[in-house]
């Protein structure tokens, strides 16, 4: 009798102990599950999760939970104000931790690489595809990087250049990694407009070679030579001096007024006048010249166009740079056609209504490879001719730029012969 009521008591015991030891691996699964989830656990959802020693363990979860989730906040306060930071700059930036994983990257640097797509959590290596960024990474990790390292993005459209400056950054999770943070300065720009001085001053040098070198040539020799020269010798050689230091002053007037054009203030005088007697004066005054005595000027100017704001000296020049050009470059009997009409923008020129101004020309016209770069500066269709008649190739270049100041654009159209258009807002 005794032996079986301790064996109940004893079975009893171990069923207790059991349900005890089953309460406490609930109890533990559940404070490891709040660990987890960050939840802050109550003492009444855990049974079996009683006496000091369970509610000093809740406890210390619970605050190990809470400072969790302080540093949460801390965190993503910090990544918040370190993304709104980054927004509000005009360079790219980009920040990828010690696997190369992108952490942030502001707006700016998604429009300068539109191709990349999703950018955060992806391999820095898919955003930019550039073996000489990688290596410009590695070189930041090791200390061995240059202050500012240029880096040519090349496509099959254009090449982008981007300034690229680099530094090591402490990890704001506080983790005992570093993070790699990257500023990209675009600077195409920049070099675009260094390749176009440079080749300004190419050209420059170019054109001012030739007449220096003539004039040169026949001044030395006059000087060693004038007393046993010819008079019909030594006048040729004066008449060469006097053409190509015309020619120079010509050029260094043309360039002066190209880079008052292009200065920050390039200070149009505007007034209100007719536009078609506006025309129509300039075009009388052509006809009584000389160079237009072998052809034919003709006009078809609408006398509905009523006073337009303009400045009427640089006008002026437009007009008589171009019919100048038909002139010199047609052949003798050819027509020259100026004509004016009212009519629409379209949006890329501002809108509303403008006037359209025609100089037309019957000549040989102008090769369709010639048409991208006729107003560029300095070029020629036909740069023997150019010369023998005194151009400088600065004559388009000047029409562009006053007309693009009155807030309006040039372009130009060849087939049976070539003609040229320039628009004004009304």
């Amino acid at each position: 009798m005794l032996q079986s009521i301790i064996i109940i008591a004893l079975a009893a015991g171990l069923v207790a102990t059991l349900i005890r030891l089953a309460q406490h691996r609930r109890a533990a699964r559940a404070i490891m599950q709040s660990l987890i989830t960050r939840r802050e656990i109550g003492g009444n959802r855990l049974p079996g999760a009683a006496g000091r020693n369970w509610s000093e363990l809740i406890s210390e979860a619970n605050e190990l939970i809470a400072e969790n989730k302080s540093m949460q906040r801390t965190r993503s306060g910090r990544l918040a104000q370190l993304e709104a930071t980054l927004g509000s700059l005009q360079e790219a930036v980009i920040i990828i931790d010690h696997d190369n994983t992108v952490l942030l990257a502001n707006k700016a640097l998604q429009s300068l690489f539109p191709g990349a797509g999703t950018v955060l959590n992806q391999r820095f290596e898919n955003v930019i595809r550039s073996a000489a960024f990688l290596e410009y990474v590695g070189a930041v990790r090791n200390n061995t990087a240059q202050p500012q390292h240029e880096i040519a993005f090349v496509t099959a459209n254009e090449t982008r250049w981007v300034e690229v400056t680099g530094a090591m950054i402490p990890a704001v999770n506080d983790s005992s990694s570093q993070w790699t943070l990257f500023v990209l300065h675009n600077i195409t720009r920049q070099k675009k407009l260094e390749a176009v001085r440079k080749e300004f001053v190419a050209n420059v040098s170019h054109e001012l070679r030739t007449p220096l070198s003539l004039v040169k040539g026949c001044a030395e020799t006059l000087v060693d030579g004038h007393r046993d020269m010819s008079v019909d010798d030594r006048d040729r050689f004066l008449r060469t001096i006097q053409n190509h230091s015309e020619r120079l002053a010509s050029l260094i007037e043309d360039l002066l007024l190209l880079s008052r054009l292009e200065s920050a203030n390039p200070r149009l005088h505007v007034e209100r006048v007719p536009f078609a007697s506006f025309l129509h004066s300039i075009i009388d005054d052509y006809r009584a010249r000389p160079a237009a005595a072998a052809h034919e000027i003709t006009t078809d100017i609408d006398t509905n166009i009523g006073e337009l704001s303009i400045d009427t000296f640089k006008l002026t020049q437009v007009v008589e740079n171009l019919i100048d050009n038909a002139l010199k470059y047609t052949p003798a009997g050819a027509r020259v056609t100026i004509t004016a009409r009212q009519r629409a923008l379209p949006a890329s020129e501002g809108g509303g209504r403008g006037v359209e101004v025609c100089v037309r020309d019957n000549g040989p016209g102008i090769p369709a490879a010639d048409l991208p770069h006729i107003f560029e500066r300095f070029y020629r269709v036909d740069k023997g001719r150019s010369r023998e008649t005194g151009g400088t190739g600065l004559g388009l270049s000047i029409v562009k730029h006053i007309v693009q100041l009155h807030g309006g654009q040039v372009r130009v159209e060849s087939g049976q012969g070539a003609a040229f258009f320039f628009t004004l807002p009304a």
